[in-house]
Protein backbone atom coordinates (compact mmCIF):
# COMPACT_ATOMS: atom_id res chain seq x y z
CA UNK A 1 0.00 0.00 0.00
CA UNK A 2 1.15 3.54 -1.23
CA UNK A 3 2.18 6.27 2.04
CA UNK A 4 -0.91 8.19 0.36
CA UNK A 5 -3.54 5.38 0.71
CA UNK A 6 -2.22 4.93 4.55
CA UNK A 7 -2.67 8.41 5.11
CA UNK A 8 -5.97 8.77 3.82
CA UNK A 9 -6.95 5.48 6.66
CA UNK A 10 -7.72 3.26 3.95
CA UNK A 11 -8.42 -0.36 4.58
CA UNK A 12 -5.35 -2.12 5.08
CA UNK A 13 -4.95 -5.48 2.82
CA UNK A 14 -5.53 -9.06 3.77
CA UNK A 15 -2.17 -9.85 5.48
CA UNK A 16 -2.07 -13.28 3.62
CA UNK A 17 -2.42 -11.32 0.44
CA UNK A 18 1.09 -10.21 0.81
CA UNK A 19 4.39 -10.96 0.67
CA UNK A 20 5.51 -12.37 4.19
CA UNK A 21 8.88 -9.56 3.80
CA UNK A 22 6.64 -7.13 3.35
CA UNK A 23 4.48 -7.04 6.57
CA UNK A 24 5.75 -4.52 8.63
CA UNK A 25 4.24 -5.05 12.54
CA UNK A 26 5.39 -1.27 13.28
CA UNK A 27 2.56 0.54 10.86
CA UNK A 28 0.45 2.48 13.53
CA UNK A 29 -2.65 1.55 11.50
CA UNK A 30 -2.49 -1.92 12.43
CA UNK A 31 -3.69 -0.73 15.86
CA UNK A 32 -5.85 2.14 15.24
CA UNK A 33 -7.73 -0.20 12.53
CA UNK A 34 -7.47 -3.03 14.94
CA UNK A 35 -6.27 -5.32 12.17
CA UNK A 36 -3.11 -6.55 14.24
CA UNK A 37 -4.25 -9.52 14.62
CA UNK A 38 -4.25 -11.71 11.19
CA UNK A 39 -0.72 -10.09 10.66
CA UNK A 40 1.02 -11.21 14.08
CA UNK A 41 -0.55 -14.80 13.58
CA UNK A 42 0.67 -15.00 10.45
CA UNK A 43 4.12 -14.45 11.66
CA UNK A 44 4.14 -16.54 14.49
CA UNK A 45 3.21 -18.93 12.26
CA UNK A 46 5.94 -18.33 9.59
CA UNK A 47 8.47 -16.31 10.35
CA UNK A 48 8.39 -15.78 14.00
CA UNK A 49 11.73 -13.98 14.47
CA UNK A 50 10.56 -11.56 11.55
CA UNK A 51 13.17 -8.98 9.59
CA UNK A 52 11.69 -5.87 8.52
CA UNK A 53 14.35 -4.22 6.06
CA UNK A 54 12.72 -0.77 5.50
CA UNK A 55 10.57 1.14 7.98
CA UNK A 56 10.36 4.27 9.13
CA UNK A 57 11.71 3.41 11.92
CA UNK A 58 15.03 1.52 10.33
CA UNK A 59 15.22 -1.86 10.20
CA UNK A 60 14.18 -4.25 13.27
CA UNK A 61 13.72 -7.77 14.37
CA UNK A 62 10.01 -8.63 15.37
CA UNK A 63 10.08 -11.27 18.04
CA UNK A 64 6.83 -12.58 18.21
CA UNK A 65 6.34 -15.83 19.67
CA UNK A 66 5.60 -16.25 23.94
CA UNK A 67 8.74 -18.09 24.74
CA UNK A 68 11.05 -16.36 22.35
CA UNK A 69 10.12 -12.76 23.88
CA UNK A 70 11.02 -14.07 27.35
CA UNK A 71 14.71 -15.23 26.05
CA UNK A 72 15.21 -12.16 25.00
CA UNK A 73 13.31 -9.93 28.03
CA UNK A 74 15.42 -11.91 30.57
CA UNK A 75 18.69 -11.62 28.88
CA UNK A 76 20.16 -8.26 29.23
CA UNK A 77 23.54 -8.54 28.90
CA UNK A 78 22.60 -9.95 25.23
CA UNK A 79 20.01 -7.63 24.93
CA UNK A 80 19.99 -4.40 26.33
CA UNK A 81 17.95 -2.10 26.81
CA UNK A 82 20.13 1.30 25.82
CA UNK A 83 19.64 4.01 24.41
CA UNK A 84 15.54 3.29 24.24
CA UNK A 85 12.96 0.89 24.37
CA UNK A 86 10.55 2.33 21.43
CA UNK A 87 11.19 1.14 18.08
CA UNK A 88 11.30 4.65 17.21
CA UNK A 89 14.04 7.14 18.30
CA UNK A 90 14.16 10.61 19.86
CA UNK A 91 14.24 13.51 18.13
CA UNK A 92 17.97 15.42 18.80
CA UNK A 93 15.75 18.14 19.68
CA UNK A 94 14.19 16.58 22.62
CA UNK A 95 16.79 14.40 24.27
CA UNK A 96 15.40 11.40 27.14
CA UNK A 97 16.90 8.70 29.12
CA UNK A 98 15.75 7.00 31.80
CA UNK A 99 16.23 3.80 33.79
CA UNK A 100 14.28 1.71 32.11
CA UNK A 101 16.43 2.52 28.66
CA UNK A 102 19.90 1.29 31.24
CA UNK A 103 21.75 -1.62 32.06
CA UNK A 104 22.87 -2.48 34.94
CA UNK A 105 23.99 -0.78 37.27
CA UNK A 106 23.02 2.77 36.62
CA UNK A 107 19.63 0.95 36.26
CA UNK A 108 19.13 -0.92 39.43
CA UNK A 109 20.51 2.65 41.09
CA UNK A 110 17.82 4.35 39.63
CA UNK A 111 14.55 1.90 40.00
CA UNK A 112 15.76 1.12 43.45
CA UNK A 113 15.46 4.92 44.47
CA UNK A 114 11.34 4.96 43.37
CA UNK A 115 10.81 0.78 43.78
CA UNK A 116 9.66 1.48 48.01
CA UNK A 117 6.13 3.59 46.44
CA UNK A 118 4.69 0.72 45.34
CA UNK A 119 6.26 -1.30 48.52
CA UNK A 120 3.40 -3.52 49.82
CA UNK A 121 2.44 -0.80 52.90
CA UNK A 122 2.09 1.77 50.37
CA UNK A 123 -0.57 -0.50 48.42
CA UNK A 124 -2.08 -1.07 51.54
CA UNK A 125 -2.59 2.49 52.27
CA UNK A 126 -4.13 3.78 48.86
CA UNK A 127 -6.37 1.19 48.52
CA UNK A 128 -8.89 3.50 50.60
CA UNK A 129 -8.18 5.79 48.68
CA UNK A 130 -8.87 4.65 45.38
CA UNK A 131 -12.22 2.87 46.47
CA UNK A 132 -13.22 6.25 47.24
CA UNK A 133 -12.27 7.74 44.20
CA UNK A 134 -13.19 5.49 42.30
CA UNK A 135 -17.06 4.92 43.63
CA UNK A 136 -17.37 8.97 43.89
CA UNK A 137 -16.29 8.69 39.80
CA UNK A 138 -18.87 5.86 38.92
CA UNK A 139 -21.94 7.57 41.58
CA UNK A 140 -21.48 10.89 38.61
CA UNK A 141 -21.85 8.77 35.66
CA UNK A 142 -25.12 9.88 33.58
CA UNK A 143 -27.70 6.40 33.74
CA UNK A 144 -30.01 8.74 30.82
CA UNK A 145 -27.78 8.62 27.99
CA UNK A 146 -24.58 7.68 26.39
CA UNK A 147 -21.09 8.85 27.67
CA UNK A 148 -16.90 8.75 26.85
CA UNK A 149 -15.89 5.98 29.05
CA UNK A 150 -12.69 6.67 28.35
CA UNK A 151 -12.55 10.03 29.66
CA UNK A 152 -15.32 9.70 32.36
CA UNK A 153 -13.77 7.27 34.34
CA UNK A 154 -9.92 5.57 32.79
CA UNK A 155 -8.65 9.08 32.63
CA UNK A 156 -10.18 10.20 35.40
CA UNK A 157 -9.28 7.77 37.43
CA UNK A 158 -5.53 7.55 36.34
CA UNK A 159 -5.02 11.24 36.69
CA UNK A 160 -5.94 11.26 40.18
CA UNK A 161 -3.97 8.70 41.15
CA UNK A 162 -1.25 10.26 39.47
CA UNK A 163 -1.32 13.19 41.38
CA UNK A 164 -1.45 11.15 44.47
CA UNK A 165 1.66 8.97 43.47
CA UNK A 166 3.88 12.05 42.56
CA UNK A 167 2.13 14.57 44.95
CA UNK A 168 1.11 16.80 42.17
CA UNK A 169 -1.21 19.44 42.68
CA UNK A 170 -4.48 17.97 42.26
CA UNK A 171 -6.28 20.65 40.25
CA UNK A 172 -3.56 20.40 37.65
CA UNK A 173 -3.92 16.37 37.30
CA UNK A 174 -4.96 16.35 33.66
CA UNK A 175 -1.75 17.59 32.49
CA UNK A 176 -0.18 14.31 33.44
CA UNK A 177 -2.01 12.18 30.95
CA UNK A 178 -1.67 14.48 28.65
CA UNK A 179 2.05 15.18 28.87
CA UNK A 180 1.77 10.95 29.08
CA UNK A 181 0.46 11.00 25.68
CA UNK A 182 2.40 13.37 24.28
CA UNK A 183 5.77 11.72 25.69
CA UNK A 184 5.06 8.47 23.42
CA UNK A 185 3.03 10.40 20.72
CA UNK A 186 5.39 11.55 18.59
CA UNK A 187 5.59 9.94 14.55
CA UNK A 188 9.25 8.88 15.23
CA UNK A 189 8.72 7.15 18.25
CA UNK A 190 5.40 5.49 17.18
CA UNK A 191 3.67 6.40 14.38
CA UNK A 192 1.93 8.57 16.92
CA UNK A 193 0.15 12.08 15.19
CA UNK A 194 1.78 14.71 17.69
CA UNK A 195 3.37 17.33 16.39
CA UNK A 196 6.89 18.58 17.43
CA UNK A 197 5.65 21.86 18.34
CA UNK A 198 2.98 20.39 20.47
CA UNK A 199 4.77 17.60 22.13
CA UNK A 200 7.95 20.39 23.11
CA UNK A 201 5.81 22.49 24.73
CA UNK A 202 4.19 20.05 26.65
CA UNK A 203 7.20 18.22 27.62
CA UNK A 204 8.81 21.90 28.56
CA UNK A 205 6.22 22.50 30.40
CA UNK A 206 6.59 19.08 32.40
CA UNK A 207 9.85 19.72 33.40
CA UNK A 208 9.25 23.21 34.76
CA UNK A 209 5.95 21.82 36.96
CA UNK A 210 7.92 18.94 38.30
CA UNK A 211 11.40 21.14 38.77
CA UNK A 212 9.39 23.75 40.30
CA UNK A 213 7.60 20.55 42.76
CA UNK A 214 11.45 19.42 42.98
CA UNK A 215 12.77 22.18 44.53
CA UNK A 216 9.92 22.72 46.69
CA UNK A 217 10.52 18.68 48.56
CA UNK A 218 14.10 19.39 48.31
CA UNK A 219 13.76 22.95 50.64
CA UNK A 220 11.14 20.48 52.58
CA UNK A 221 13.92 17.76 53.32
CA UNK A 222 16.59 20.41 53.80
CA UNK A 223 14.53 22.30 56.63
CA UNK A 224 14.57 18.48 58.34
CA UNK A 225 10.77 17.99 57.59
CA UNK A 226 10.12 14.12 57.38
CA UNK A 227 10.68 12.78 53.71
CA UNK A 228 7.29 11.71 51.76
CA UNK A 229 6.44 8.37 49.84
CA UNK A 230 5.80 10.59 46.64
CA UNK A 231 7.84 9.71 43.66
CA UNK A 232 9.59 12.90 43.57
CA UNK A 233 10.03 13.29 47.16
CA UNK A 234 12.15 9.79 46.97
CA UNK A 235 14.06 10.78 43.78
CA UNK A 236 15.51 14.14 45.67
CA UNK A 237 15.94 12.62 48.39
CA UNK A 238 17.98 9.43 46.85
CA UNK A 239 22.08 9.66 46.66
CA UNK A 240 21.89 8.19 43.34
CA UNK A 241 19.09 10.47 41.90
CA UNK A 242 19.51 13.53 44.03
CA UNK A 243 21.35 15.35 41.12
CA UNK A 244 19.15 14.24 38.38
CA UNK A 245 17.56 17.64 37.85
CA UNK A 246 21.30 18.48 36.92
CA UNK A 247 20.81 15.97 33.90
CA UNK A 248 18.21 17.05 31.83
CA UNK A 249 17.68 14.73 29.79
CA UNK A 250 17.43 11.82 32.28
CA UNK A 251 15.11 14.02 34.39
CA UNK A 252 12.47 14.36 32.05
CA UNK A 253 12.91 11.07 30.36
CA UNK A 254 12.36 9.13 33.91
CA UNK A 255 9.33 11.46 34.83
CA UNK A 256 7.82 10.55 31.48
CA UNK A 257 8.71 7.17 32.42
CA UNK A 258 6.59 7.20 35.66
CA UNK A 259 3.79 9.17 34.16
CA UNK A 260 2.79 6.75 31.42
CA UNK A 261 3.73 3.48 33.49
CA UNK A 262 1.11 4.65 35.55
CA UNK A 263 -0.88 5.78 33.34
CA UNK A 264 -1.45 3.31 30.24
CA UNK A 265 -1.65 0.47 31.87
CA UNK A 266 -4.67 1.33 34.01
CA UNK A 267 -6.13 3.27 31.74
CA UNK A 268 -5.99 1.25 29.05
CA UNK A 269 -7.12 -2.00 30.49
CA UNK A 270 -10.17 0.03 32.44
CA UNK A 271 -11.47 0.60 29.16
CA UNK A 272 -10.61 -2.55 27.46
CA UNK A 273 -12.41 -4.70 30.23
CA UNK A 274 -15.52 -2.75 29.22
CA UNK A 275 -15.14 -3.93 25.95
CA UNK A 276 -13.74 -6.74 26.77
CA UNK A 277 -17.23 -7.33 28.99
CA UNK A 278 -19.19 -6.69 25.80
CA UNK A 279 -17.55 -8.96 23.24
CA UNK A 280 -17.87 -12.27 25.89
CA UNK A 281 -21.14 -11.47 27.26
CA UNK A 282 -21.00 -15.08 28.84
CA UNK A 283 -17.96 -13.85 30.60
CA UNK A 284 -19.90 -11.23 32.16
CA UNK A 285 -22.54 -13.08 33.30
CA UNK A 286 -19.96 -15.63 35.03
CA UNK A 287 -18.52 -12.48 36.81
CA UNK A 288 -21.87 -10.81 37.71
CA UNK A 289 -23.02 -14.31 39.38
CA UNK A 290 -19.05 -14.76 41.46
CA UNK A 291 -17.91 -11.72 41.77
CA UNK A 292 -14.70 -13.43 43.25
CA UNK A 293 -13.66 -13.99 40.27
CA UNK A 294 -12.40 -10.42 39.29
CA UNK A 295 -9.02 -10.81 40.79
CA UNK A 296 -8.05 -13.72 38.20
CA UNK A 297 -10.65 -11.60 35.66
CA UNK A 298 -8.06 -8.75 36.00
CA UNK A 299 -4.96 -10.87 34.88
CA UNK A 300 -6.31 -12.43 31.88
CA UNK A 301 -7.49 -8.69 31.05
CA UNK A 302 -4.27 -7.46 31.10
CA UNK A 303 -3.41 -9.79 28.95
CA UNK A 304 -5.95 -10.05 26.28
CA UNK A 305 -5.34 -6.21 26.12
CA UNK A 306 -1.51 -5.18 26.69
CA UNK A 307 -1.57 -1.82 27.20
CA UNK A 308 1.75 -1.31 25.85
CA UNK A 309 2.62 -3.45 22.36
CA UNK A 310 6.15 -3.79 22.18
CA UNK A 311 9.40 -3.24 24.11
CA UNK A 312 12.63 -2.97 22.40
CA UNK A 313 16.13 -4.22 22.85
CA UNK A 314 19.62 -3.63 21.08
CA UNK A 315 22.43 -6.69 20.36
CA UNK A 316 25.41 -6.43 21.70
CA UNK A 317 27.00 -9.03 20.02
CA UNK A 318 25.63 -11.57 17.38
CA UNK A 319 23.31 -14.18 18.00
CA UNK A 320 20.95 -16.75 16.92
CA UNK A 321 17.64 -17.11 17.85
CA UNK A 322 14.63 -18.94 15.92
CA UNK A 323 17.37 -20.19 13.45
CA UNK A 324 18.05 -16.42 12.91
CA UNK A 325 21.64 -14.65 13.01
CA UNK A 326 21.11 -11.51 14.28
CA UNK A 327 23.96 -9.21 14.14
CA UNK A 328 25.43 -6.79 16.92
CA UNK A 329 23.99 -3.19 16.75
CA UNK A 330 20.63 -4.58 15.65
CA UNK A 331 17.00 -3.92 16.44
CA UNK A 332 14.95 -6.55 18.15
CA UNK A 333 11.61 -5.54 19.33
CA UNK A 334 9.15 -7.44 21.19
CA UNK A 335 6.01 -7.76 20.64
CA UNK A 336 4.00 -8.65 23.77
CA UNK A 337 0.92 -8.29 21.75
CA UNK A 338 1.68 -10.93 20.22
CA UNK A 339 3.42 -13.30 22.73
CA UNK A 340 0.16 -12.57 24.70
CA UNK A 341 -2.37 -14.22 21.67
CA UNK A 342 0.36 -17.26 21.02
CA UNK A 343 -1.57 -20.37 20.71
CA UNK A 344 2.02 -22.73 21.57
CA UNK A 345 1.42 -21.68 25.12
CA UNK A 346 -2.09 -19.55 25.83
CA UNK A 347 -4.96 -22.31 24.24
CA UNK A 348 -8.00 -19.89 23.13
CA UNK A 349 -5.94 -16.52 23.40
CA UNK A 350 -8.11 -14.33 21.69
CA UNK A 351 -10.80 -15.44 24.16
CA UNK A 352 -11.42 -13.68 27.41
CA UNK A 353 -11.79 -16.13 29.92
CA UNK A 354 -12.20 -14.90 33.28
CA UNK A 355 -11.84 -18.07 34.84
CA UNK A 356 -8.67 -19.01 33.22
CA UNK A 357 -5.70 -21.21 35.09
CA UNK A 358 -2.45 -19.60 35.32
CA UNK A 359 -3.88 -16.19 33.90
CA UNK A 360 -1.30 -13.90 35.65
CA UNK A 361 1.42 -15.46 33.22
CA UNK A 362 1.12 -13.14 30.28
CA UNK A 363 3.96 -10.49 29.04
CA UNK A 364 2.24 -7.24 29.58
CA UNK A 365 4.32 -6.51 32.36
CA UNK A 366 7.28 -8.11 31.40
CA UNK A 367 10.38 -10.13 32.18
CA UNK A 368 13.44 -10.02 34.15
CA UNK A 369 15.14 -7.06 35.45
CA UNK A 370 12.49 -4.39 33.59
CA UNK A 371 9.21 -5.70 34.67
CA UNK A 372 6.95 -3.26 35.32
CA UNK A 373 7.56 -1.67 38.68
CA UNK A 374 3.63 -1.00 39.58
CA UNK A 375 2.31 -4.34 38.54
CA UNK A 376 0.14 -4.53 41.61
CA UNK A 377 -0.71 -0.83 41.73
CA UNK A 378 -2.22 -1.54 38.29
CA UNK A 379 -3.46 -4.49 38.91
CA UNK A 380 -5.14 -3.22 42.15
CA UNK A 381 -7.01 -0.17 40.29
CA UNK A 382 -8.51 -2.62 37.66
CA UNK A 383 -9.42 -4.79 40.26
CA UNK A 384 -11.14 -1.85 42.95
CA UNK A 385 -13.10 -0.66 39.92
CA UNK A 386 -14.50 -3.91 39.10
CA UNK A 387 -15.34 -4.76 42.45
CA UNK A 388 -17.64 -0.94 42.74
CA UNK A 389 -18.98 -1.33 39.25
CA UNK A 390 -20.90 -4.92 40.24
CA UNK A 391 -22.20 -2.45 43.41
CA UNK A 392 -24.27 -0.07 41.20
CA UNK A 393 -24.47 -1.56 37.64
CA UNK A 394 -25.95 -4.57 36.02
CA UNK A 395 -24.46 -3.51 32.86
CA UNK A 396 -22.24 -1.49 30.47
CA UNK A 397 -23.16 -1.54 26.91
CA UNK A 398 -20.79 -0.55 24.11
CA UNK A 399 -22.49 1.49 21.77
CA UNK A 400 -20.16 1.94 18.94
CA UNK A 401 -16.92 0.60 17.58
CA UNK A 402 -14.44 2.21 20.41
CA UNK A 403 -11.65 4.86 18.97
CA UNK A 404 -8.26 3.45 19.09
CA UNK A 405 -5.00 5.72 19.55
CA UNK A 406 -3.10 5.93 16.26
CA UNK A 407 -0.02 4.06 17.87
CA UNK A 408 2.26 0.77 17.91
CA UNK A 409 3.62 1.36 21.47
CA UNK A 410 0.31 2.38 23.18
CA UNK A 411 -2.21 -0.55 22.98
CA UNK A 412 -5.43 1.47 23.79
CA UNK A 413 -8.50 3.67 22.97
CA UNK A 414 -9.12 7.40 22.90
CA UNK A 415 -12.59 7.14 23.46
CA UNK A 416 -15.52 4.40 24.18
CA UNK A 417 -18.97 5.47 23.78
CA UNK A 418 -21.05 3.26 26.48
CA UNK A 419 -25.05 3.28 28.11
CA UNK A 420 -25.23 2.19 32.12
CA UNK A 421 -27.82 -0.05 33.28
CA UNK A 422 -27.92 0.55 36.96
CA UNK A 423 -28.94 -2.50 39.50
CA UNK A 424 -32.72 -2.75 40.79
CA UNK A 425 -32.91 -0.73 44.14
Amino acid sequence: MTNAALQENAPLPDPYSLPLESINLSDPYLYSQNRWGDYFRRVRDEDPVHYQKESPFGPFWSITRFEDIVAVDTNHEVFSSEPFIMIGDPDDSIPVSNFISMDPPKHDEQRAAVQSVVAPRNLAAMEDLIRERIGAILDNLPVDRSFDWVSSVSMELTSQMLATIFDFPYEERHKLVYWSDMATGAPELSGGNASQEERFAALHDMVNSFGALWEQKSASRLAGNPIGFDLISLMESNEDTRDMMTRPAEFMGNLALLIVGGNDTTRNSISGSVLAMNQFPKEFDKLRANPKLIPNMVSEIIRWQTPLAHMRRVATCDTELGGKLIKKGDKVVMWYISGNRDERVIENPDQVIIDRAKARHHLSFGFGIHRCMGNRLGEMQLRITWEEILKRFDDIKVMEEPERVHSNFVFGYSSMQVKLTPKAK
